[in-house]
């Protein structure tokens, strides 16, 4: 009789070895793949920003997509892949909202311009014939 918990502990130990190995397979088939088109798309969209300009019209936005580039690629090392996926969509977001920024600025000092060119040809034309720029009347 003594040895009867001994003989049932012996027959379950390779049900225990089995699905131990079971869960440990099934663990590392379920961590997600690197999101290396998400990154991709990221570092892309930061590039095209910076060619645009941003640098320039828009530093605040586009620190924050290189920040959160940066945070999805120290995610990728801690092997957290959703989080880098989040980090790497947020950081092309913030890229794009760079180059977006950037695109207004540009396109407001083109039209404060031609509001100010617009300005200087009135002013020439409400001259009086045969008046000289800086002549007196």
């Amino acid at each position: 009789m003594n040895d009867s918990p001994q003989r049932w502990a012996d027959s379950r130990l390779p049900l225990v070895v089995v699905i131990a190995a079971v869960l440990s397979v099934a663990a590392c088939a379920s961590t997600p793949p690197v999101p290396t088109a998400s990154l991709t798309g990221a570092r892309t969209a930061i590039g095209d920003a910076e060619k645009a300009g941003a640098g320039r019209y828009a530093t605040a936005e586009l620190g924050e997509a290189r920040q959160k580039l940066t945070d999805a690629n120290a995610a990728v090392a801690q092997k957290d892949m959703p989080r880098a996926e989040r980090l790497a969509e947020q950081s092309h977001v913030e890229a794009d909202l760079a180059a977006a920024n950037t695109a207004e600025a540009k396109a407001v000092a083109v039209n404060t311009e031609m509001i100010h060119s617009n300005d200087t040809l009135n002013q020439e034309i409400q001259r009086e014939p045969g008046s000289q720029p800086g002549s007196q009347p």
